[in-house]
């Protein structure tokens, strides 16, 4: 399969962690320069720039605080002095759940980082994407949108919102070549997650038993999914979301 991708710049954000690394990797390997963001895990930011670059490929690590949508601009120019314009970007990183009883400030807080943050990151690498007439976003959200689930209420509205984002976007930026689409995880085996405490491994047993496929989620599963999203293999998908849950949302109980 031809992606497409060789000769063109990615953006991964959050991809020192795991889920955005394997992204990242993935890009790579199919001759995409990857910008790897981060935000407090630089040396984390500098293994993933360090495996592409052995590897034969370009890539640059780049801060970037979603709590600043004013920086947005001047992070996508800093891309596009190291690397080149951004043609496809990946909004991966994410801020967990406090699970604390400060529900309304916790929303806030999260519309901030999950929503805001991501949309204004989008919205400063539309012009370059539009003057070229190709991109490519893919938004990296949670089935919890779809299969709510009690305790993170403030995570959960704000990546539903930044999901009815994409769908906007997906309508409005495809006359410019510009396709944005959804992959929406199920429980996904990383460290974070099984840390959480409405996961953990009694709970990856349980849920890798309701599934179809017998497992939950990896990185890798959503790495390859964001990969093709994100390249030219795709060139009519559009303003779809895709279950990476393994059927789990299929199934009572």
């Amino acid at each position: 399969m031809e992606t497409g991708l060789s000769n063109r710049v990615a953006l991964v954000t959050g991809a020192s962690g795991a889920i955005g690394r394997a992204t990242a990797l993935h890009l790579a390997a199919e001759g995409a320069s990857v910008a790897v963001s981060w935000y407090t895990n630089h040396n984390g930011a500098l293994d993933v720039v360090g495996a592409i670059t052995r590897a034969g490929g370009r890539a640059c690590a780049i801060h970037l605080d979603h709590h600043g949508p004013s920086t947005m601009p001047g992070v996508i120019e800093e891309i596009a002095e190291r690397l080149g314009p951004v043609s496809a970007l990946i909004a991966n990183a994410v801020q967990w759940p406090s699970f604390d009883t400060d529900e309304i400030g916790g929303l806030t807080t999260s519309l901030a980082v999950n929503t805001v943050g991501p949309l204004a990151l989008i919205d400063a690498a539309l012009p370059a994407m539009r003057a070229s007439g190709w991109g490519r976003i893919v938004v990296v959200s949670t089935d919890i949108v779809a299969q709510p689930m009690a305790g993170p209420l403030a995570y959960a509205t704000a990546k539903g919102a930044l999901e009815t984002a994409a769908r906007v976007l997906a309508v409005r930026e495809a006359r410019h070549g510009i396709l944005t689409n959804i992959v929406r995880p199920g429980f996904t085996l990383t460290d974070k997650a099984l840390a959480a405490p409405f996961l953990g491994p009694e709970a990856v047993a349980a849920e890798s038993a309701k599934t179809p496929t017998g497992r939950i989620c990896t990185p890798e599963d959503v790495a390859t999914a964001v990969t093709y999203l994100a390249s030219a293999a795709n060139g009519h998908v559009n303003g779809q979301t895709v279950s990476l849950a393994g059927g789990r949302e299929l199934v009572r109980g």
